[in-house]
């Protein structure tokens, strides 16, 4: 069983080598730091939540738990998901990490709560240039093989994202937002840095998940917050 899955490792990244061919588009990944404790994010929910049904978009909601001061504990945040913001922060050269934020394809960012800001930075990206790496889900979704194209200046990464596709709506009880219910779709709950790729083809191990329920995606991107260059969806059957 081992050797034969070695040999369709070595075959699926040996197809990967040459640069990849008319690879499909990637959707444009629509990136939303909001909290439940914060004031002005209910908005930036309910608008990433209507664009959560666009093939063409992937909408992902990341919780960040330095608003759980004001008195109520956000349900879905991890510190990992506010590191992600910060690296954000950073290449973008903000002075403060702003909520709601929403930031498209890694390139452009703006406040959650300006629905027609958001629109158009989506509609610029999707009409970008685009040149992703070919990837593949191998050994029954065990690893995921990214192949050759052009790696972004200072390098990329590979990032495993999943999240929960179902609406959630959150009564919160205390702080700002007491009394009212929060809409939540596509909840981020796992993100993991699979490692780094500089354009050659790789494979990565991916861990086991802890919940059936959630969906996978595969994000290749510029480290350190940078621009997304390749998304990997796992099949919409599951």
């Amino acid at each position: 069983m081992r050797q034969a899955l070695l040999s369709v490792v070595l075959a699926t990244l040996a197809g990967f080598s040459a640069a990849p061919a008319f690879a499909a588009k990637p959707p444009v990944v629509v990136e939303l730091f909001t909290a439940q404790g914060c004031s002005s994010c209910g908005k930036a929910n309910q608008v990433v939540a209507d664009m959560a049904d666009d093939k063409g978009v992937l909408a992902l909601t990341y919780s960040v738990d330095y608003w759980d001061y004001l008195g109520w504990t956000d349900t879905f945040a991890k510190p990992a998901f506010a590191a992600r913001q910060r690296a954000y922060a950073t290449k973008f050269s903000l002075r403060d990490v702003p909520t709601p934020q929403v930031v498209v394809a890694g390139r452009q960012q703006a406040s959650g709560a300006k629905a027609e800001a958001v629109e158009t930075l989506v509609k610029e990206a999707a009409k970008a240039p685009s040149n992703p790496p070919d990837m593949e889900f191998v050994g029954d979704g065990a690893r995921v093989a990214v192949g050759s194209g052009p790696a972004p200046r200072g390098g990329g990464e590979v990032w495993l994202v999943r999240y929960d596709p179902r609406e959630q709506d959150i009564a919160v009880k205390r702080g700002d937002n007491r009394g009212q219910t929060l809409v939540h779709r596509n909840i981020v709950r796992e993100l993991v840095r699979l490692g780094p790729w500089n354009g050659r083809p790789r494979l990565y191990r991916l861990p086991a998940a802890g919940d059936e329920a959630l969906k996978t995606v595969i994000l290749v991107q510029g480290a350190k917050g940078g621009r997304v260059i390749g998304v990997l969806q796992e099949a919409a059957e599951k």
